[in-house]
């Protein structure tokens, strides 16, 4: 499970990850990372903010129970993977329909593929 401070909550969140992040897309999952190149050093109290991350997961994956494996699976697989993220970035996982099949291990490796190219370890 995610710690409290590690999760998005707010709607300006998860648009801010998507719509000014960078995308890496899998078969399987879609990854958005926002980095916090953007805060203002002169704000009283600035200090490195945790790494959070939110999931979305539609009704095309599957019915709720599956939904729900999915996203704690996605959460579980997010939680081991955030030390290697930056501080302070928004990482939001959104769940392609095919993902409700599929085992942890094949989620893991594209959840890992998508991130070492949205960290810069991969040519496009």
């Amino acid at each position: 499970m995610l710690s409290p401070d590690n999760r998005l909550r707010r709607r300006e969140d998860f648009a801010s990850a998507v719509r000014r992040g960078r995308r890496a897309g899998r078969p399987l999952l879609v990854v958005h990372l926002r980095t916090s190149g953007a805060t203002d050093p002169h704000e009283p109290g600035e200090t490195d903010s945790p790494t959070r991350a939110g999931f979305v997961v539609s009704k095309a994956v599957g019915g709720a129970v599956v939904r729900n494996r999915v996203k704690r699976r996605l959460r579980h697989l997010v939680r081991e993977r955030l030390t290697r993220l930056p501080a302070g970035s928004l990482v939001v996982v959104r769940a392609l329909p095919g993902s409700g099949d599929v085992g942890p291990e094949d989620l893991a490796r594209d959840l890992d593929a998508a991130l070492l190219r949205l960290l810069g370890g991969a040519a496009r």
